[in-house]
C-alpha cells in the first residue's frame, strides 16, 4: 500500500492538489547526458531493459536532478512480445523490429511464461522501491494490447498502423484472439509489478488514434476494460492511469468504459475539453512535448494554460506524449520550477 505522502496516488484517489504533483513521460531518456552515459554502457537497449543495474540506475536519474514526483519503471512496452519469443530488437536509427506475426503464429502463441521471463524488471521494480525516497511515486506499465497487437502484426512501426487495420478486417477472429491474450498476459503482468512495489501502473495506448469509432470500441477499450477489471478484481488497491493517445472525442466515454482511475491527455485535447473530463476524475497531461524543446515563452505559455485550466481540479502534470531528445535537460528545470511556482 502506497505511502500517504505520495502526492500523486493522493491525486488518483481524486484530491485536488496546489501545486499539483507532476512527471514526464520518458522523463528517463536521451536528453539527459547521464542516461546516454549508461546507455552505452548496457549495450543493446534490451539488455539496459533487462539488467536490473542499469535499469535502477537510469529510473532514478531524473528523480535526482529533478525531484519528480513519480518515477516510472525503465522498460519498454515491446517487452510482452519479446518474452512471447517473437525475436525483438532495437535497430539504432531505426526503432523496433520483431518477425511479424500471422494467423498461424497468432494460434500458436503461449503466455505462459511471460511473467518469468520478465523478472528482471520485476527485481527492478523491488530495488528501486527500496531506493526512492519514501514520497515518489513508483509507477509501472505496460502497452495497451492494440498497440502491441501493432508491432507485432507488422513486425516495425508504421505512420499508421495499416497493416493492423487491415489484419483485423481480414481475421476478425484471430485477431481478436490476440488482443484477448495480450490483455490477460499484460495484466499479469501489471499484477506482478503491483506486488514487486508499484504504486500504480499506467497502460500506453500510442496508437489509439488511428481508429475508427467501432474499432477503438473494440480495439481500445474492450481490451482495456478486461485489463483493468482484473487488475482490480485481483489487486483492490490497484490505481491504473490510461492513455489513449489521439483519442480525441472519444476519450468523453473512455474512462467511464475502461475503469481506468485517471486518463492521460495528448497534447491535441482541448483544454476546456479536457475541464470537462477532469470533472469525472483525474486527468493527467498535456503539455506538447515541442514546448520543451522551444523553452521561453512557449514553454511558459503552454504551462501556464495547463494550470489555469485543469490546476484547480485532480490534476497530474505531464506532457502529452514522451519527451524528445532534442529537450535541453534546462528547460525541464525550468518546467518543474514553474509548475511547482517558483519561477
Amino acid at each position: 500500500m502506497s505511502d500517504t505522502r505520495r502526492k500523486i496516488m493522493r491525486v488518483l484517489s481524486g484530491e485536488s492538489l496546489s501545486p499539483p504533483p507532476l512527471w514526464l513521460m520518458r522523463q528517463a531518456g536521451r536528453y539527459l547526458p547521464e542516461y546516454r552515459e549508461t546507455r552505452a554502457k548496457a549495450g543493446s537497449f534490451l539488455d539496459l531493459c533487462y539488467t536490473p543495474d542499469h535499469a535502477v540506475e537510469v529510473t532514478l536519474q531524473p528523480i535526482r536532478r529533478y525531484g519528480f514526483d513519480a518515477a516510472i519503471l525503465f522498460s519498454d512496452i515491446l517487452v510482452i512480445p519479446d518474452a512471447m519469443k517473437r525475436n525483438v530488437r532495437f535497430t539504432e536509427g531505426y526503432g523496433p523490429e520483431m518477425d511479424p506475426i500471422d494467423e498461424a503464429g497468432i494460434g500458436s502463441l503461449n503466455g505462459e511464461e511471460v511473467v518469468d521471463y520478465l523478472r528482471p524488471v520485476l527485481e527492478t521494480v523491488r530495488r528501486l522501491r527500496e531506493e526512492l525516497p519514501v514520497e515518489t511515486t513508483l509507477l509501472g506499465f505496460c502497452g495497451a494490447p492494440w498497440t502491441v497487437a501493432t508491432y507485432m502484426i507488422a513486425g516495425h512501426g508504421t505512420p499508421d498502423q495499416a497493416p493492423a487495420r487491415l489484419f483485423a478486417y481480414k481475421h476478425p477472429r484471430a485477431f481478436e484472439h490476440l488482443l484477448m491474450l495480450l490483455a490477460d498476459v499484460s495484466t499479469d503482468y501489471l499484477v506482478a509489478q503491483i506486488d514487486a512495489g508499484a504504486d500504480a501502473v499506467q497502460i500506453f495506448d500510442s496508437w489509439a488514434g488511428v481508429l475508427g469509432e467501432k474499432e477503438f470500441e473494440a480495439f481500445a477499450i474492450r481490451p482495456v476494460a478486461r485489463m483493468i477489471a482484473s487488475v482490480k478484481s485481483r489487486r483492490p488497491h490497484a490505481r491504473i492511469i490510461a492513455f489513449a493517445k489521439g483519442a480525441g472525442y472519444q476519450l468523453k466515454t473512455y474512462r467511464q468504459k475502461t475503469g481506468a482511475d485517471a486518463i492521460g491527455l495528448d497534447w491535441s485535447v482541448p483544454l476546456a475539453f479536457a475541464a470537462e473530463l477532469q470533472k469525472d476524475g483525474p486527468v493527467q497531461g498535456n503539455l506538447d512535448p515541442m514546448r520543451v524543446v522551444a523553452g521561453g515563452r512557449a514553454l511558459e505559455e503552454g504551462i501556464d494554460d495547463i494550470l489555469q485550466h485543469l490546476g484547480n481540479g485532480p490534476l497530474i502534470f505531464n506532457l502529452g506524449h514522451g519527451i524528445t531528445p532534442q529537450a535541453d535537460p534546462e528547460h525541464v528545470r525550468l518546467l518543474v520550477d514553474r509548475v511547482r511556482g517558483g519561477a
